[in-house]
């Protein structure tokens, strides 16, 4: 009975010790925090919230998979299953620029790899979900950056009018980088319920603007974020679902952008194409993509499509090019564009990391 009850004192402690231990890494800043108070009551009343999560606006299986491959089997494979050339052999390619000489009054975009990018319009500077991080935080598994793509840092980004976040996951918003960049923070764009993440971590809720899907927010800049639908999901630990996911169209004075975010096909781009016509550039997800999550990232036989129903005269692509976090292999989406190019008769751009691309209304980008 003794040796019974000094047992069951050790197995006590040991989950005593392990509570606290867990207690103590969900408090890691990294994790963000879920929207509380005002916020909370202003995500309530949205119409793509419900049954206490926000929703896609059509029915999406995070997990789709195959027939007889279940959820464990699938990422059984990804962390297990051999998967080749995932990584290039050599460097990618990469040109270093003094980001804060760029002429002001020049329209173009600077790629830093997967999709962290900036964009210079009409004489102001968007910062769009800056990342980089070695590899994708919190990540020592998966997701170290290439050979030569880690580059650019925080401190080498310009003091920007604009950060842009589409949405919480780690690779598109990093605790590290967003503190660092917040002296040279104007205003922050990004949808409801990110901004919780955003002022835990220091930023003044005056600096911040969360919008709602079909909201937007007029600058007197002449500049207009518009929020549009995407086909995702959000969540930086345990609970999902509690920020939104966006896609942005940006009107400026002089181009009409879409931020593509991350998203799978869905009826949504079409909507989107036919609301916001003449879109002058489209910047679409690319890469990262498995058939095991077929409705929540775009497969190399959509692009094609989203970018025809977008409408948009120049595509770009992103979410390739410096990190892996899918079965592809790592130059995959480099093909997958040329492809939909071909196919659809795209006009594609296809950026360099850290190289200035212009932007202009003639169709020569």
């Amino acid at each position: 009975m003794k040796k019974l009850k000094k047992m069951l004192y050790w197995t006590l402690g040991i989950v005593a010790v392990l509570a606290v231990a867990v207690l103590l890494v969900l408090q890691h800043p990294d994790f963000g925090r879920t929207p509380t108070g005002e916020r909370l009551e202003r995500i309530k009343q949205s119409p793509n919230y419900r049954n206490g999560e926000f929703q896609n606006q059509i029915p999406t299986a995070l997990m789709t998979g195959t027939e007889n491959q279940n959820v464990v089997a699938a990422w059984w494979d990804f962390f297990f299953k051999e998967r080749p050339n995932l990584v290039p052999e050599e460097p990618v390619k990469v040109v270093r620029t003094d980001l804060n000489s760029l002429p002001r009054d020049s329209d173009c975009i600077v790629w830093f790899g997967h999709s962290s990018y900036l964009l210079q319009l009409a004489g102001k500077r968007l910062l769009v979900d800056p990342v980089f991080d070695k590899a994708v935080p919190l990540s020592s598994i998966f997701g170290k950056t290439f050979p030569g793509a880690d580059v650019y840092q925080a401190d080498d980004m310009p003091e920007v009018d604009y950060l842009v976040i589409t949405h919480d996951h780690y690779d598109h918003l990093s605790r590290k980088d967003v503190q660092l960049l917040m002296p040279k923070v104007g205003h922050v764009v990004c949808p409801l319920g990110v901004g919780e993440h955003l002022e835990y971590w220091g930023y003044p809720v005056e600096k911040i603007t969360e919008l709602d899907w079909n909201e937007n927010y007029g600058c007197a800049d002449g500049f207009v974020f518009h929020c549009t639908p995407a086909r995702h999901f959000s969540g930086r630990l345990l609970k999902r679902n509690q920020s939104l996911w966006a896609s942005f169209v940006v009107e400026s004075p002089t181009l009409k952008v879409f931020i593509g975010g991350d998203s799978g096909y869905g009826p949504h781009f079409k909507a989107i194409g036919e609301k916001h016509q003449d879109l002058d550039i489209a910047i679409l997800e690319n890469g990262q993509y498995d058939k095991s999550w077929s409705q929540i990232h775009t497969m190399p036989n959509e692009l094609g499509k989203e970018a025809v129903e977008l409408g948009a005269r120049e595509i770009i692509t992103v979410h390739h090019g410096k990190y892996c976090i899918s079965n592809h292999t790592w130059d995959e989406p480099l093909r997958n564009e040329q492809q939909a190019a071909k196919d659809y008769q795209l006009n594609l751009t296809v950026l360099t990391i850290g190289k200035p691309q212009g932007l202009t209304k003639t169709g020569d980008i």
